[in-house]
């Protein structure tokens, strides 16, 4: 995914159609919450002019991570859509987020692919699944055990118990 100055500058009237799977092994080892990685698809086009290139890309795939409860395997599919911009000097525009100046003579956009998968990983993922109890963490043991939010809804504090009765006893009255 590099192309020199010079190929954009012959692709400018015809475009450049990007079609590619990458592999971003190298995240899972660099990565602690990040167990595996499908090849990533990146798909889109380039609009090249004089100044500048413009890339619009779509970049999809999966991702495991562990679940945040029970540390299974969850898998996580991804898309991510961008434009990033390169420009040939910096002296024309503004740059932004994502806006890059090109350095040297060669337009790498592996750091940037990169870059935004790691930003889509997130904080916590949750399994749905029964199946893999064999590996999951445990959800209980000796004083303590996991607690479902809609166990705990409905259930009234004991402390506070004898202050229902007093304000159940005072609508009855009302």
């Amino acid at each position: 995914m590099k192309w020199s100055v010079h190929q954009l500058y012959k692709l400018q009237k015809k475009g450049l159609q990007i079609n590619e799977d990458v592999d971003l092994y190298d995240l899972v080892q660099n990565h602690p919450d990040l167990r595996e990685i499908t090849p990533v698809h990146v798909q889109g086009h380039a609009d090249i002019s004089s100044m500048k290139v413009i890339f619009h890309l779509t970049i999809t795939g999966e991702m495991t991570l562990p679940c945040a409860r029970t540390l299974v395997d969850v898998k996580y599919p991804f898309e991510i859509r961008t434009s990033e911009t390169f420009l040939f000097s910096s002296d024309e525009y503004e740059t932004s987020e994502q806006t890059h100046v090109v350095q040297g003579e060669v337009i790498d956009l592996m750091p940037i692919i990169h870059e935004l998968v790691l930003l889509e990983i997130p904080l916590q993922v949750f399994s749905d699944e029964e199946e893999n109890k064999q590996e999951a963490a445990p959800q209980e043991g000796k004083f303590w055990k996991l607690i479902k939010e809609e166990e705990q809804q409905n259930k009234i504090d004991p402390r506070l118990a004898s202050l229902a009765k007093l304000l159940d006893k005072k609508e009855n009255d009302s």
